[in-house]
């Protein structure tokens, strides 16, 4: 995939639009978690409009619960650069971070979240806790929410239908 996001030169439009581009691609690694059986979510790191690290759950695959998209998508980035805290970085994922994600997203330094749909059985970020925002921690995130929000609602509604 590209390995930057491009943006068109409306100043009052740019976060919007690179919003959009994050959740959409995303939403393609989600699309290629449901393609292997897994729950489709996906997951991008993204830092001065480039791409530093994608994920996509691989709990099954992997046999474990901790290979949900955020945490493949860190662990990404990490290699990637090197480092172990990715501040200024935004991370883009289909789903409501739960509160294992939410915490290492924290731990990371992430500047910003951004998600398509909530997620009420398991949303650490704002459905169930607020561990992104909670003025207790020593590092707090941006949030934004529903950007996406149909087409990821309807890829997992779709998926979750085919299993019944």
């Amino acid at each position: 995939m590209d390995e930057t996001l491009s943006t068109e030169a409306h100043p009052s439009r740019e976060q919007d639009l690179d919003d959009g581009a994050g959740i959409a691609l995303a939403l393609a690694y989600a699309e290629e978690a449901r393609d292997a059986d897994e729950v489709p979510i996906g997951a991008v790191v993204v830092r001065d409009g480039a791409l530093l690290g994608v994920g996509r759950n691989r709990c099954r695959s992997h046999g474990e619960a901790t290979a949900h998209a955020e945490m493949l998508a860190l662990s990404d980035a990490f290699q990637r650069t090197g480092d172990m805290r990715l501040p200024g970085a935004t991370v883009y994922t289909t789903v409501e971070p739960c509160f294992m994600c939410a915490g290492a997203l924290s731990h990371a330094r992430i500047a910003r979240v951004v998600w398509a749909v909530r997620d009420p059985k398991f949303g650490g970020a704002a459905s169930l806790g607020s561990v992104l925002t909670d003025p207790r921690l020593n590092h707090t995130a941006e949030l934004r929410e529903g950007i996406l929000a149909e087409e990821s609602r309807a890829l997992l509604q779709r998926f979750f239908r085919d299993k019944r």
